[in-house]
């Protein structure tokens, strides 16, 4: 989740400079002004570029981890008794993978219903 961390990090200092951008347009116009203008609209353009970049790689990182998911042999919907006790699930059927249809993998993968994957038939 590194990712995520750097994305915001950058997204609030990205933020800050469209404020500072928007006091430094209400300025009267000079040479001193148009310098600093320019300077903070490159730094957003750099900090724009390296958002995007992170964000592709969070996304081939879900990428990868729904490729391994779907490649497991067995898959089925986890019923609400199953889902309410979770942990006696996870020590009958070992490795399984529950992935939940709200979580940035689960609407990767387009679930509709709580999925379990596993190794072996649960």
């Amino acid at each position: 989740m590194k990712e995520k961390a750097e994305i915001k990090r950058l997204s609030d200092k990205l933020d800050a400079l469209r404020r500072k951008e928007a006091g430094l347009l209400l300025q009267e116009i000079d040479s001193v002004t148009t310098h600093a203008l320019d300077e903070n609209r490159a730094e957003q353009e750099k900090l724009s570029a390296e958002i995007e970049r992170l964000r592709a790689v969070q996304a081939s990182h879900f990428s990868t981890k729904a490729q391994q998911l779907l490649k497991m042999p067995f898959s089925r919907e986890i019923t609400k008794k199953e889902q309410a006790d979770m942990g006696s699930l996870k020590k009958a059927v070992r490795g399984i993978e529950v992935v939940h249809p709200m979580t940035a993998l689960g609407r990767e993968m387009g679930l509709k219903v709580v999925t379990g994957y596993a190794k072996k038939e649960f």
